[in-house]
Order: C-alpha cells, then structure tokens, then sequence
C-alpha cells in the first residue's frame, strides 16, 4: 500500500510542477493578507479576491486568509463578498495587506441584483457542497420563536429530518451517525435539546455553516453521509456590542467587544429556557416541581498577536435537565478549542489545533421509595491536528495535514446509591481507541476551462486496552472472551481514501462537475429508532465489527443567470457501501455487554437526484430543492436475507423558501416541506397459536408512515431604518394549517372484539403561534 501512496504523491508533484508549469522560482509578486468586516473585525471566509480584466482570483479560507500570485508591474485587485461593497486596490509589490469591507446598505425601491459575480463559483470542482451564513438562517421561521441553524440545514435537497421537531438529520439515505457535526473543529456527538426539538448550535454565535454532501475534503473522515462544518464568530474587534432576545420559552443574551481594539476580541453568547419557572403555575399539583429546561454558553477568544501569528481559543457549555419525584435525566456536551494560524511565508499558511471533547448523560429513578438506580455514561475525544495550505499560484493550491484523535467510551455504569443497594452494579467494560488520518490535496487549473481536483487520505484505526472482547459462534453465542492489558493495541483497521473532482465550464455561466469520493466510519451508534434520544449508545469498530466503507460518484449540471440573480442545479448521484450496521429483530441496545452479538453487518446502497434554484435579489430572495431518493440494504438473518429499503429512505422530498422585504423594515417569511413517509415494519395479520393471538409482521420497512408536510410561516419588523441598535419582532406561524404529521402510530387490541387491532397516531404539534423580540445595545 505505501507504493500507492508514494505513487499518489508523485503524480500530484509531477502535476504542479510539469502540468500546471510551475517552477520552485519565486513569483515577482506575492499579494496575502485576510479579509475582514470594517465594522466588526470578523474575518469573511469565502470572499473573493480578483486580478481585474483577467478574472483569475482565488477565495479566502476559513481563516479569511488569501494569497494570490500576479504579474509584476501594476495591477489592480477586486474584494467582494455577498451583502458587502465591492474594493478595490492597486498594488505593485509583494505584500500582505488587511482588506476591509463595508456592509451594503440597501435601498427598497425597484429590484435590485445584490449576487456577485467576479469569480464564477460553478468553476469550483467541488460537488454537494452548501454553504449558509447566519444572516440567512434567521429569516426562516422556527418552532416556538427559536432560530435554529439544523432546521435551515434540513431544508437542503439530499437532506430530511428523522422524525417531527428532531435535530438529528439524515443525508441522501444514510444514517444519523454517519454525518459528522463539528463545531470549531470539535467533533459533536449529540447536537439536539430538549430532545432534538433545538439543536445545540446557537444562531447568534454561529459565523458560517458549511455541509458536505458526499465530496469530501481530503482533510475530513470517519463518516459516509456527511460533514457539518459550523464555525462560530470572533467577536467585535472594533466596539463593544450586545444583543438579547427574548421569546415564550427561552431568552437569550450576547455579548462580544475588543480586548485590545483590532489586535484581541472576545465573545459570550448564551441561552436558557424557562418553561421549569412556569410548572407551578399549572393546575396539577404533581407537576409543580417538576424541572424541564436547557442551557448553552459559547464563549470564544482570538488574539492576532502578529502579521503571522493569531490564536483561537473557543467553548460551548451545554445541559439539559428533566426530572419528576420518579426520575432525572440530565445530558450535555462541553468542547474545548485551541488554535494557532501561523503563516510561513506569504504562500504558505498553517492552523495547528487541540480539541476536547466529551458527551455524557445521566439517569437515576426512584420508584415508590423502594430502590434508587443511577446510570451514568461518557464519550471522551482528544484530538491533535495540522492543515497547511500551499497557495503555489493562482490556479494551483495544495493541501496536506493530519488529525489524531483519543476516543475514550464508557458505555454506562449503573448503581444503586450505595453498596448495601439491592440493585446490582452493573459496569460495561470500557472502549478505548486512537484514530488516525494524514491528507494530501491538490486543486488547480488545467486550462481556463478546466479545474482538477485530486486528494487523497490514509485513515488508521487501533483498539487498544484495558479491552474485552467476545468471540461468538455462528449463532451469535459467546464462546470465548479475550482480555487485552493497558495501553496494549490488540486490533487495528487501515485503508486509502481516495477523493477527485473536476469542474468542465461549458459557457461563462454554466458547468459541468464530476466527483468521487471514499470514505471510512470506525465508530457507530446503536439506534432501533428515528426519534433523537439522549441515551446514545457509542461503539467503535473492533475484531467483530468491520468499519463501514462507503463509494460515492456524483455528477451536476450548475448554471448561473447573466445577472447572477439565478442559480440552479441537478446533481446525480450513486453512493454503494459495505459493512453497514444493522440490528437483528427486536434487539438489546440498552446496558448490553454483549452488543455486537446484536450488529448484522452487510450492504447497501443508495441512488438519486437533486434539484436545486436559487434565487437573491434585494426585495426577494429564496430556494427551492426536490430530491428523488431509492436507498436499499441487504444483511444476513434480517429480511430472511432479502434486500429491504432503508428506514431513512423519502423517495420524494420537496422544499420551499421565501423572503420577502415589503419595506425596509418589514419582511415576510415562509417554507413548506413535503417528503414521503418513512418506512416501518408492521402489523400486517394476527393468527393463533394455542389459544394466544400472535401478531404478523410485514418485511422489514415494507409499510410507509403517512406522507409529511407543513407550511411555516413569520413576519419580521425591524427597528427603524439606520438604527443598528435597535430590535425587531418575530411572529412566527408553526404548521400553519394544522397539519397532525404522525410522530408514532402504535396497534392496541380492540376492545370490543380481541381478534382485531386498531392503529392509534400520535402527533406532536399542530398549530404552533409565537413570537419573540431581539434587542441589540
């Protein structure tokens, strides 16, 4: 394997150095620097940076670094990003400059283009990519009055929500725990509260958000579906600033200002509901000490020490509490974030990072004073890292670093409250393993037509102890258990992912994108059920687990209006995979030593297409997506060994979005969502045996849930125009025509005659008004 490796590299040196003509001779001029907001500081990521009359250029990083390589003499450089004015700027030598740009201000009069068009995106050879800014996500009506950036994500073709009000998503078929959801880089391992109904990413912290729908970077692995890029803001470098909002179950404060003007900044956003403070107000005395409520705190701290040097430092705090006189649940996750952006030289940028990381959740009972139980689990990551990237020229840029992380699972210990307890200690054994992955990529400009893009990653996965594993025969029984010391590597599981994308410009305004992609999942989720939990049950690959692999080839068409007010897309796709985790009938997921006796392992596979318009002007401005979706599987003792449809497959998903300025201080929101319902195993018959009344089930996933769809609807009012301190109302429409979109349907004997059943729906919403007011000082 290390011959291909060596032959990848080659082939990407050999092609920077004889395909693309470049030499190890220094160009005349060198233009680096970063891009940046005039009235707060905040680095802009993804503004374009453009030799004017040629229309060479690149893009600014996650970093809002740039480097750009142009002729020596005079030229004249373009910045642009969307919802600012354009700049521009002579330079005539090599140097690093700081470029800041000023938001527009708009005028509400006749309609008026607000897209950019100076570098063509559809040039770009990545494929399934969606991007959104906060300053979108906030107009799309939300459940209860709280924005939330998951709800906005699951409006984007490919992607469905699992079940009604969750957070947790699925991508073009896949699984929930194949997305991987990082947040600064911090890997987030249950994004929901209050039972997914909210997500944990706060909008009003929330800078950028970035989803990979199948065409991976090199740099990110370990998962098949997707990746959830997040990035929060840096705070105001400029002035102290902060906002507040207000709505019927949670409030919200935000804080952020310099610590030294233009050189350290900081940033505190935080959140709490507080329905628990309105129980006692209710008529049943049972309730009135009762706790249900949730909260979250961003903090984050940068501090540009130099022209070269800037260090990141970010926090989130999360919890949820649920308790009665009969039980308390309580979960949460805590990252940490440090990291380093060091540039080399004018062409070669760096970010080092160190993460922590840590899920955990607690129950405890208390049933008629009788016996306490308490049950305690943990996920732990420590996570090292490196990304360089090489700006070699205009049209040739390389990629390469590496990740290391610490997984640490405890799947649960669960007690009495002492050790006279009644109830047994029961304490699952301990899963400890490292995960390794180093990247190289290349992109760059064959011809003006032509981009190429070709990256390859190498992923290592090592068990190490204390360990315990069983060994089973066919029957899935225990034969045997192996204990492994200490710090002692008894398993690893490696492997090459290869990724490539090209990008075909047709015309100025339409191109054509090819892409393939591989990728490796080492740690799965055990799950029977598309509504979120927070009893997540984490497991790694080990000697009876094979790690999940997954092919992916994708094809689109991207067009673009010549005023650019227009975007539309169709993507196809085909995504095959082996060592798939499934579950056997009726499964032990729970406190269940012996899990992977449960795990059927086998293939699946997934085919479709997406359709996508946009459309941005400064009155109106929207998306329309539909996605056609056939994902099927096959593994041994399920389905008597027949392919069968996956539980997360919608063949049909539809969604609209709507905003529409009718003043400069009012604007009219909307979305509605449509997809087919998902599939479940069901009741089909009943037959006797012995006198009992058994039940017949259908095959696996044979029977659908009814169809969904709801219309949302929201009316904003803005403070008057020019005053960037003012506030504005939301009053938000949830399910506007009251729409019951079954959450569960469950089969109860008929009273009146014992050889018939009845199906029960349970719904959780149907109209849902609110409203909210957020203030800025």
């Amino acid at each position: 394997m290390r011959y291909y490796l060596l032959l990848f590299v080659s082939i990407l040196l050999f092609s920077v150095d004889a395909v693309f003509g470049v030499s190890v001779v220094t160009k005349p001029l060198t233009v680096s620097g970063y891009v940046k907001d005039a009235q707060t500081g905040e680095m802009l990521v993804g503004a374009t940076v453009v030799l004017k009359g040629t229309g060479k250029g690149t893009v600014t990083n996650a970093y809002g670094y740039f480097s750009l390589d142009v002729p020596a003499g005079e030229n004249i450089l373009q910045f642009g990003f969307l919802g600012y004015n354009d700049y521009e700027m002579s330079v005539s030598e090599s140097k690093m400059v700081n470029v800041e740009l000023e938001p527009e201000t708009q005028t509400l009069g006749e309609v008026v283009i607000s897209g950019k068009g100076d570098i063509n995106s559809s040039k770009f050879p990545l494929i399934g990519l969606e991007k959104m800014e906060s300053s979108s996500i906030r107009n799309i009506p939300v459940l209860m009055g709280e924005t939330d950036p998951m709800k906005a994500v699951q409006m984007l073709p490919g992607v469905s929500a699992t079940s009604e009000g969750s957070s947790n998503f699925t991508v073009r078929g896949g699984n929930p725990d194949q997305n991987l959801l990082l947040m600064d880089e911090a890997i987030v391992y249950n994004a929901g509260h209050l039972l997914g109904f909210f997500s944990v990413f706060n909008n009003d912290a929330v800078k950028s958000i970035e989803l990979y729908k199948g065409d991976f970077p090199a740099s990110e692995g370990g998962r098949l579906s997707s990746v959830l890029d997040v990035r929060t803001r840096e705070g105001n470098m400029k002035e102290f600033e902060g906002s507040a909002g207000i709505g019927l179950i949670a409030s919200r404060l935000n804080l952020e200002g310099p610590i030294v003007k233009d050189e350290a900044s900081f940033l505190v956003s935080g959140r709490r509901t507080y329905v628990d403070l309105f129980l006692p107000l209710a008529p049943e005395e049972e309730i009135h000490g009762n706790n249900l409520y949730f909260y979250d705190t961003n903090i984050k701290l940068n501090w540009i020490a130099n022209s070269n040097n800037r260090f990141f430092l970010s926090g989130y705090l999360g919890r949820d509490v649920f308790s009665d006189d009969m039980a308390r649940l309580d979960f949460g996750n805590t990252t940490f974030t440090f990291r380093w952006n060091h540039v080399f030289s004018p062409s070669l940028f760096a970010n080092f990072t160190l993460v922590r990381g840590r899920y955990d959740y607690f129950l405890g009972t208390s049933e008629n004073d009788i016996e306490d139980m308490e049950w305690l689990s943990e996920f732990n990551d420590y996570m090292v890292g490196s990304d360089f990237s090489w700006f070699i020229n205009s049209s040739s840029t390389l990629r390469f670093g590496n990740r290391t992380t610490y997984h640490r699972i405890d799947p649960g210990v669960v007690s009495g409250p002492d050790e006279n307890s009644l109830f047994k200690r029961i304490k699952l054994p301990q899963n400890n393993s490292l995960e390794h992955g180093i990247y190289i990529s290349h992109t760059g400009e064959l011809a003006p037509w032509l981009l190429l893009r070709l990256g390859l990653r190498y992923s290592l996965f090592q068990n190490i102890g204390p360990g315990k594993v069983f060994e089973f025969d066919d029957n899935y029984d225990v034969t045997d258990t192996l204990h492994y010391r200490s710090g002692k590597i008894f398993n690893h599981f490696h492997g090459l992912e290869p990724r490539a994308g090209v990008s075909v410009l047709l015309t100025s305004r339409l191109s054509a994108k090819l892409s393939y992609s591989r990728t490796r999942q080492y740690i799965q989720m055990a799950s029977n059920s598309t509504s979120s939990t927070p009893l997540d049950v984490w497991f790694p690959a080990s000697p009876n687990i094979a790690p999940q692999v997954a092919d992916q080839v994708s094809f689109g068409i991207f067009q673009t209006s010549r005023d650019g007010v227009f975007e539309n897309s169709i993507e196809v796709f085909n995504k095959w995979m082996e060592n798939t985790i499934d579950f056997k009938d009726h499964p032990d997921l729970i406190l269940n030593e012996t899990i992977e006796r449960e795990v059927r392992q086998g293939k699946a596979w997934a085919r479709g297409f997406e359709l996508l318009s946009r459309w941005n002007t400064t009155r109106f401005n929207g998306w329309m997506g539909y996605t056609f979706l056939k994902s099927e599987r096959v593994a041994p003792d399920i389905n008597e060994g027949k392919p069968y449809i996956s539980p997360y497959d919608h063949t049909h998903d539809f969604s609209v979005f709507m905003n529409y300025h009718l003043s400069s201080r009012v604007s009219l929101s909307g979305n509605w969502v449509y997809y087919t319902g998902s599939p479940v195993t069901m009741p089909v018959g009943r037959y006797e045996i012995s006198g009992e009344i058994v039940p017949l089930y259908s095959d696996r996933n044979a029977e659908r849930m009814p169809d969904y769809h709801r219309l949302d609807l929201s009316l904003m009012l803005h403070s008057k125009k020019g005053n960037s301190k003012g506030g504005e109302w939301i009053f938000s429409l949830y399910n506007v025509y009251g729409r019951k979109n079954a959450w569960a349907i469950n089969f109860l004997n008929d009273e009146s005659d014992p050889y018939k059943i009845k199906a029960e729906k349970t719904y959780l919403f149907s109209i849902v008004p609110s409203v909210s007011y957020k203030f800025k000082f």
